[in-house]
């Protein structure tokens, strides 16, 4: 089943600071991260931008968030946008730390530091030192490149490159539309207060889909939800979600907005506000559990 998280490029819009903006986008990368969420796609929303947080910054604060402790000084250095990272939250991913990731077999990413000869390269992947691996024949590494390495033993370390994606969290930029448009897209879920309220019956008819297909999980900003990210009025998304009323069946309609569903997972909030990192978590939450 795969995963993708959808927010926005004005995420950090209502930050009073660099640090503050940074701390919420380290907890935004938790969730994603907790309810293994396969990418985390940051999306346009130009007109929601303050000018100090653009997309740039998020998505380079997720990115950093995301890459194993034992390869961001290697891999970031020092960089304007990284100057509080201290503050943000071990994410702690199971293919990064834990028993899971010493088991035998287990993958781990790494970054080479060297390429010598007769296909033969140095490799940081959080080990006492770098190792000497055999590069695959389909495979051609470059220094500081990232890459997958497969640990079937620690002592004596026995690993071997792997051709294939980096394990654990992956950060990307894309326009919404394409995100939604992806083969692996599965059931698209755009979280709005607006939306239909999640209940018991509704979580049981999805639960089998998503399970199955997958999903896609938009959000908005503060302040800047995702129809007014979208240019819509909310009636319309309450004629959206009535036109897929997924209480009674399986299948989940698309509406003519890019999603199968909007959904309301915090219904009669006591907050005003939700924020977007609190929204993740009620919204992944319920959607990952299984019949």
């Amino acid at each position: 089943m795969t995963v993708n998280v959808l927010v926005p490029s004005s995420l950090s819009r209502e930050a009073e600071d660099k640090r503050e903006a940074t701390r919420k986008l380290g907890y935004v990368a938790r969730a994603a991260t907790i309810f293994r969420a396969d990418r985390l796609i940051v999306y346009p929303d130009r007109d929601g931008e303050t000018g100090r947080f653009d997309d740039g910054f998020v998505s380079t604060v997720l990115r950093y968030a995301a890459t194993p402790p034992y390869l961001r000084n290697e891999a970031w250095g020092m960089r304007d946008e990284l100057e509080y990272v201290g503050v943000l939250p071990p994410l702690r991913a199971v293919s990064q730390t834990g028993s899971e990731s010493n088991g035998s077999g287990s993958t781990r990413q790494g970054i080479v530091t060297e390429v010598g000869p007769e296909g033969r390269v140095r490799v940081n992947c959080g080990l006492q030192h770098p190792i000497s691996l055999n590069t695959p024949p389909s495979m051609e590494v470059a220094e500081g490149e990232r890459v997958t390495v497969r640990i079937s033993s620690r002592r004596p370390v026995r690993a071997k490159l792997v051709d294939g994606p980096l394990p654990g969290l992956s950060v990307e930029r894309t326009d919404l539309s394409t995100a939604l448009g992806r083969e692996d897209a599965g059931v698209c879920i755009a979280s709005s207060r607006h939306g239909a309220e999640l209940t018991v019956g509704r979580l049981e008819t999805l639960a089998g889909r998503v399970d199955r297909d997958g999903m896609t999980v938009a959000f908005g900003a503060p302040e800047r939800g995702l129809p007014e990210i979208l240019g819509i009025e909310a009636s319309d998304v309450v004629a959206a979600y009535d036109a897929a009323d997924v209480d009674d069946r399986v299948d989940v309609e698309p509406t003519d907005l890019g999603f199968d569903l909007w959904l309301n997972t915090v219904p009669n909030q006591g907050s005003k506000v939700v924020r977007t990192e609190e929204a993740l978590f009620a919204t992944l939450a319920p959607l990952s559990l299984q019949e």
